[in-house]
């Protein structure tokens, strides 16, 4: 049967150098793909391999040291799955002399190879679906992203009652996949007619959420950047229609609704812990902020044992561009608790998983978990 490598669909990215033997695969990581050809970042792949069921396969990623991130591959496994709902961990991944070889003998004709678990598109239209039936939310649309396609808005509760208006997006990043199920989760839960705290939240607040601030990175399998080739996350201070409509399109519905509360999902290639980005560093960080920062992480931790304060990035990491980050640039607007979330491509160090790692499933758990936080605020608001 002959070998074959395919990636043109839905997030797929990966370049082959060359596959003429299973245990001898050359591949490349490919740069994120966009109006801007000079793109620096690369680390996502997803792609098919077809052929190679019961034979040693040995995959060679040869310029993984040139990848955006190559602190996040030691320690890393392959994420794989045959029918693209269950996917698991490839544990004879490695990384050694500046290339990651994933080495894996398939049960079958057809294996998806992935850097995290994909949240394709469809899935996120069928999100979108379920909170259109549901008597508690509404989808809108923004407007159109570079490419053309929706930037969708839920809103959850009735902005027009006096609600207290909280802000969630995830996915600027779009390789991040985690974070569009940890929306998937948050959102199930909020939507839950019998969920007590789903209920109070939605007496008290009105949530506006974007599930995927980069749905055009997404779908062309970028790890960073939108089509423009902008990094939506540094775009935050002074964002463009041209270069990042997905941003301005966010701002000015932020400015007409307020925000007291603002969440920016995301995830880490390196660090092996869920943890929180603060904003102390911003400018005229206020006291009063400060203790109710405080606040929201104690209940956070205290809602989830997968969530940590010890580790996590250092003052000083984002240096001039501070202001340019979404929850940065929220914090200084509104004055408000405004926090990165950052879930691991790994695992979590802490509540290690053999089979599965960190994947989509946990991400579910912890979007869900998240509500007993936004609570909290709520009942000090």
């Amino acid at each position: 049967m002959t070998l074959r490598i395919s990636s043109n669909f839905d997030s797929g990215a990966i370049e082959v150098l060359s596959i003429d033997t299973p245990d001898n695969i050359r591949l490349r990581l490919r740069a994120d793909q966009g109006i801007a050809s000079d793109s620096s970042f690369r680390q996502w792949f997803h792609f098919r391999l077809h052929g190679a069921a019961g034979l040693p396969v040995r995959m060679v990623f040869e310029n993984a040291s040139e990848a955006a991130y190559p602190d996040g591959w030691p320690g890393y496994r392959c994420v794989a799955s045959y029918d693209r709902h269950h996917w698991f961990r490839i544990t004879g991944t490695r990384y050694e002399n500046g290339q990651l070889i994933v080495e894996h003998t398939p049960e079958r004709n057809g294996i998806y190879y992935a850097y995290f678990e994909p949240y394709s598109h469809e899935r996120h239209l069928d999100l979108l679906g379920r909170v259109e039936m549901s008597p508690f939310a509404s989808v809108n649309n923004l407007g159109a992203t570079v490419d053309g396609r929706d930037l969708d808005l839920v809103t959850v509760g009735r902005p027009d009652t006096g609600q207290v208006p909280i802000w969630i997006i995830a996915r600027q990043h779009p390789g991040e996949s985690m974070a569009e199920w940890f929306v998937e989760g948050l959102l199930d839960r909020l939507l839950d007619a019998a969920d007590p705290v789903a209920r109070r939240i939605r007496e008290k607040a009105v949530l506006y959420i974007v599930p995927n601030m980069n749905p055009d990175g997404a779908i062309r399998g970028n790890l960073r950047t939108n089509a423009a080739g902008a990094n939506l996350n540094r775009e935050w201070r002074e964002p463009s229609l041209e270069r990042s409509p997905e941003v301005l399109l966010v701002r000015q519905a932020m400015e007409a609704s307020g925000v007291e509360l603002f969440l920016d999902i995301h995830g880490d290639e390196a660090l092996p812990y869920v943890f929180f980005s603060t904003a102390e560093e911003v400018p005229g960080f206020s006291d009063e902020q400060r203790v109710r920062q405080a606040r929201f992480i104690d209940a956070f931790q205290a809602a989830s044992p997968d969530f940590q304060t010890e580790h996590g990035y250092l003052n000083g990491r984002f240096k001039d561009e501070l202001l340019s980050l979404a929850s940065k640039w929220v914090a200084h607007r509104f004055d408000c608790v405004s926090i990165t979330l950052e879930m691991p491509f790994k695992d979590n160090a802490n509540l290690p998983d053999g089979l599965a790692g960190w994947n989509g499933e946990r991400s579910k758990r912890l979007g869900a978990a998240m509500l007993n936080p936004i609570l909290n605020h709520l009942s000090r608001t």
